[in-house]
């Protein structure tokens, strides 16, 4: 891909799972910060990287410093704390007009809704604490500045080294027992696949919500007993757990921002990537 030397990216949150892949993913292509909180190591030693605490430190300032023209939003912490950072985003973007925010939201926003599948238009309805922050967000976000925001909603990201392929491995090595959602029906992704999708994103300069998640759906249990299967012979202790008599959706679904087919992804994608190992992924 074709390096782009004017675009300065502040991925906020640059240390967490998906915040850091997307890092590396972008890294050679554009001028990419980052920020950590309380991590210190090889983070504190890249000049790069910036300690930023969403709660302690002032938004504003750090934008002003490094005044970028893309911001994406992993970022953790107080809720408050964090409403208030995107409001000094907002407040950022107003006076910077070049400047575009992607937003890192997900499948949360439709979790008070159960008997369908989501798609980008749909109106959100959550009942929990996190998925209704980030509802406000997304809000916040789409009223203020639309023409300078892509919301990217993402259902469970699984790959070879995500925290929950991590812990599947752990409960198959030492027979424990392993938690799975029998009449949950969801969709999912690679953390792979999702960087290439923002990346995607940021060169065609799209804006609106997008749905990165597979093109079909599949029960929970089903998943993960797939994925185990594939990784040899050894099972975990599934433990069942039902939260009603009928399936329940908690599946978004790409419609209406469907990304060309190279930069989609089906569910049998996804148990084929995480069921190998790293020594596997790291040859091919």
């Amino acid at each position: 891909m074709k390096k782009v030397e004017k675009q300065r990216i502040l991925i906020l949150g640059g240390s967490g799972f998906i915040g850091n892949a997307i890092y590396k993913e972008l890294l050679s292509y554009f001028e990419v910060h980052c920020t950590y909180c309380r991590q210190y190591g090889a983070f504190s030693e890249n000049q790069v990287f910036h300690n930023f605490c969403v709660e302690d430190n002032s938004m504003l300032l750090l934008l002003n410093k490094i005044q970028p023209t893309l911001i994406i939003s992993v970022i953790n912490g107080d809720y408050n704390s964090q409403f208030e950072a995107h409001q000094q985003i907002v407040n950022y973007a107003l006076i910077n007009a070049g400047c575009s925010i992607l937003y890192i939201s997900s499948s949360e926003v439709f979790d008070g809704k159960f008997r369908h599948p989501s798609y980008e238009n749909d109106i959100p309805l959550s009942q929990t604490v996190s998925g209704k922050f980030k509802i406000t967000v997304e809000k916040l976000l789409l009223e203020t500045i639309p023409l300078q925001t892509a919301i990217l909603r993402l259902p469970m990201v699984l790959g070879i080294n995500s925290p929950e392929i991590l812990h599947l491995r752990q409960c198959i090595r030492h027979q424990a027992t392993f938690e799975v959602f029998p009449n949950l029906v969801i969709t999912t992704t690679t953390i792979n696949k999702v960087c290439q999708q923002i990346h995607y994103i940021i060169n065609q300069s799209l804006r609106g919500i997008f749905h990165l998640a597979s093109n079909d759906m599949i029960h929970h249990e089903d998943l993960f007993r797939e994925i185990t299967s594939k990784m040899g012979d050894k099972m975990p202790i599934f433990k069942s757990v039902f939260t009603s008599n009928e399936d329940r959706y908690h599946a978004i679904l790409p419609k209406k921002n469907k990304l060309p087919i190279s930069n989609q992804i089906t569910v049998a994608q996804v148990i084929e990537e995480s069921s190998l190992n790293e020594e596997i992924m790291s040859i091919k």
